[in-house]
């Protein structure tokens, strides 16, 4: 279900762009929309995760300089049937992560100094399992791709606005410069809209494959906790610059949201540790999504203490 849901509004967002061309140009502005939409789509699937890395100044990490970060990766890695994907460390007190690829062969994971510091370890293989349940579900190509087209709509927007000052108001449109104005102002905030409602969509699926993935969905709700006390206590200031990124993270790394409202990029972190709480209490993960005789995470307590244990270093002096 939340897969239609995903592509109807993934089609959304795609009709949206074309009719923003159309208010602005008539049917050759929405052939235009239309072209420019397959190339943006083109080059966010080959370079979205370099974008969204190079955002945040990620640094690759290797087994030499994080064993313990990379061990767990790829244990989790393989509990997911997946690839081992690349392993990045963002230098930044606020304690986050994000996965970003493609596919998963071309994957990501990108986890923060403060994550690290902040939780242990059988929180930290909670949010490292979310984010592989981003790309087993393929949601980072998905997302990237919404951020993309709600991205291009403001800037057609913004091209449009110019583009009938320009003409004297006139316009090839039946609706005249009413439906110029309309795409401007209000096709931004629709866009923002439907790429928001994409991205709660796809959180509450993550969490659940991520619980499945460690074998404990009490891990990844205990670190939800933390994560967003943390968020709001350390401003990340990479994220505050590219606010289009918000989504890609496992809670928004924005400052000055407390709501779980129509704008927001997520779920209420509330809602998502009451529903790991509640697939915890039916009997836990799916058996078998931690194999026995693999060497798992250091077990964590169903209600960690709020004190940092001890965590994978990075070896970026951190």
């Amino acid at each position: 279900m939340n897969a239609v849901k995903t592509m109807m509004l993934l089609a959304a967002l795609t009709a949206l762009f074309i009719g923003v061309g159309y208010l602005i140009g008539g049917p050759g502005g929405a052939m235009i929309a239309l072209l420019v939409a397959i190339a943006t789509n083109a080059f966010a699937w080959w370079n979205s995760d370099k974008l969204a890395l190079r955002m945040h100044n990620a640094q690759p990490v290797t087994r030499m300089g994080a064993p313990e970060l990379h061990a767990m990766v790829a244990r989790l890695a393989a509990n997911a049937g997946l690839p081992m994907p690349a392993v990045y460390v963002i230098n930044t007190d606020q304690p986050n992560a994000f996965a970003t690829g493609r596919n998963p062969e071309n994957a990501a994971v990108a986890v923060t100094t403060g994550l690290m510091r902040t939780l242990d370890k059988g929180e930290l293989a909670g949010v490292i399992a979310h984010e592989l349940a981003h790309v087993k579900n393929r949601d980072t190509l998905i997302m990237t791709i919404a951020a993309t087209v709600a991205g291009a709509i403001s800037m057609l927007a913004q091209f449009g606005m110019f583009f009938g000052a320009a003409r004297g108001g006139e316009n090839r449109n039946p609706l005249g410069m009413i439906g110029l104005l309309l795409g401007v102002i209000l096709a931004p905030m629709a866009a923002m809209l439907i790429q928001m409602a994409i991205s709660r969509t796809r959180e509450y699926s993550a969490d659940r494959m991520g619980a499945e993935i460690c074998g404990q969905p009490l891990w990844l709700a205990s670190a939800l906790g933390k994560i967003a006390g943390g968020g709001a206590r350390a401003e990340m200031e990479s994220a505050e610059r590219n606010p289009a990124s918000a989504h890609l993270f496992i809670v928004n790394p924005l400052a000055g949201r407390r709501f779980d409202g129509l704008f927001t990029t997520h779920p209420a972190v509330e809602n998502r540790i009451a529903a790991l709480r509640a697939m915890a209490a039916e009997g836990g993960a799916r058996p078998g999504s931690s194999r026995p005789g693999a060497s798992r995470p250091a077990p964590s307590r169903a209600a960690p203490q709020s004190g940092a244990t001890r965590v994978p270093r990075t070896g970026r002096g951190r």
